[in-house]
């Protein structure tokens, strides 16, 4: 029996989805990056730590992997739209090329704030990798590089997005099936 409530969850992006998805996603990273120096994967937690992982077991090149720590929901469902930052990266990104790796790119607010900021340290280059995007609540737009799949404006769970902390370790994409919260 799962641990989750399968009346009140439908699966919009099922397990077998992400992974023939992350796995081209990789493909493409490799090409894109093959010849070009140092890649940096950079995890946005904590939602990330997921897709992160299979990513980077896509990608067939060394790369690093580091993580920074942004808040911008709490446990909300919407963005209040006043990023955080919660953890800084472990080490200097200056001449590297960096890849921020996000679970979902919905306002473009948090992902504008790591663009700039990341700017400002010197990276070699800078792009974005983000399992989902969410265009009809976006803010600002910015450019997403390696793209998953573009969602419809739902709150979704699963695959290391959450719940007020839970449901990261879904398998899947999930969407509260009725218009009632919480789960």
């Amino acid at each position: 029996m799962p641990f989750y409530d399968e009346k009140s969850l439908d699966v919009m992006i099922d397990a077998d989805q992400i992974a023939a998805r992350v796995a081209e996603l990789g493909a493409e990273i490799t090409d894109a990056y093959r010849d070009r120096g140092e890649l940096v994967l950079v995890g946005v937690l904590k939602g990330s730590f997921v897709f992160l992982a299979d990513l980077a077991r896509a990608v067939d090149l060394p790369v690093d992997i580091d993580f920074l720590g942004v808040s911008s929901y709490g446990d909300a469902e919407e963005s209040s739209g006043v990023v955080r930052l919660t953890r800084d990266l472990s080490r200097p990104i200056e001449g590297k090329h960096v890849i921020l790796v996000e679970d979902i790119v919905d306002t473009g607010l948090t992902m504008q704030y790591l663009l700039d900021m990341f700017a400002t340290r010197k990276p070699a280059s800078i792009e974005v990798a983000s399992l989902l995007h969410k265009p009809a609540r976006s803010k600002v737009d910015v450019p997403i590089h390696y793209l998953g799949f573009t969602i419809e404006d739902a709150f979704v769970v699963g695959y290391g997005l959450d719940m007020g902390g839970k449901l990261r370790n879904l398998p899947f994409i999930g969407v509260n099936r009725a218009e009632g919260r919480p789960w």
